[in-house]
Order: structure tokens, then sequence, then C-alpha cells
């Protein structure tokens, strides 16, 4: 079980470096915006949902962290989304061979204190 920590990053979570830097270098912005609103490529709605829309989906769930992380590390399904309509990007591909189950997991805590 994973320790959730999402409270260290509620004071200004937009303004975290170190958390865009992981998610750059991991490759998720390629598909996904830290802030709503952000349109996807050539106009078209985003490629992923923005991540201030999945904190807040997501807020106060139970399991919500342990949920993201191991779509993080997995994937989705493209027959089970809630995004469908909202985005252009038909599931999230696995991505455990770009960023450690222990990132993806501070990842998504800091997702998680998005929607806060």
């Amino acid at each position: 079980m994973f320790a959730t920590v999402a409270g260290a990053y509620a004071a200004d979570p937009l303004a975290d470096a170190e958390m865009t830097k992981l998610a750059s270098v991991s490759g998720c912005l390629t598909c996904h915006s830290i802030e709503s609103g952000k349109p996807g490529p050539n106009g078209m709605a985003p490629i992923g949902p923005a991540w201030q829309d999945v904190g807040k989906q997501y807020a106060g769930k139970p399991g919500a962290g342990e949920f993201l992380t191991r779509i993080v590390l997995e994937g989705s399904s493209p027959y089970s989304s809630h995004w469908k309509g909202k985005v252009s990007g038909l599931s999230m591909p696995p991505n455990a061979v770009a960023i450690t189950e222990g990132n993806a997991r501070r990842l998504v805590d800091w997702i998680l204190a998005l929607g806060k």
C-alpha cells in the first residue's frame, strides 16, 4: 500500500517545479496539460485530461492514489473511460518503462492535490 503525501503539495501545486520536471522527462506532458482548458494539437480536444480535471474527478475518493498509479503504470481501457468525448485520446498507454512506480505515485499525489 502506498503512503499518501498529497498534503505536501497543497500549498502551491502549480508552482512545484520538481513535479513539472518529472512529468516532462517522463513524457507525460506529451498528452496531458497541468491546467484545465488547454487545447490539444491543431485545436482539437486535448489527447489526455488536464491534471487539474483529474484531481477534481478523484478528490477525496478512497483508493484514488492507488488506482491512478496503476493507470499510469499499466495503462487504461478504451472501453471504460469517463473522459470519452472530453479528450481526443482513446486510452492511456502503459508507462512503466518511462517512470518508476515510486515516481508515478509521487506524480499522482501531486495531481490529486491539484484538484483541491
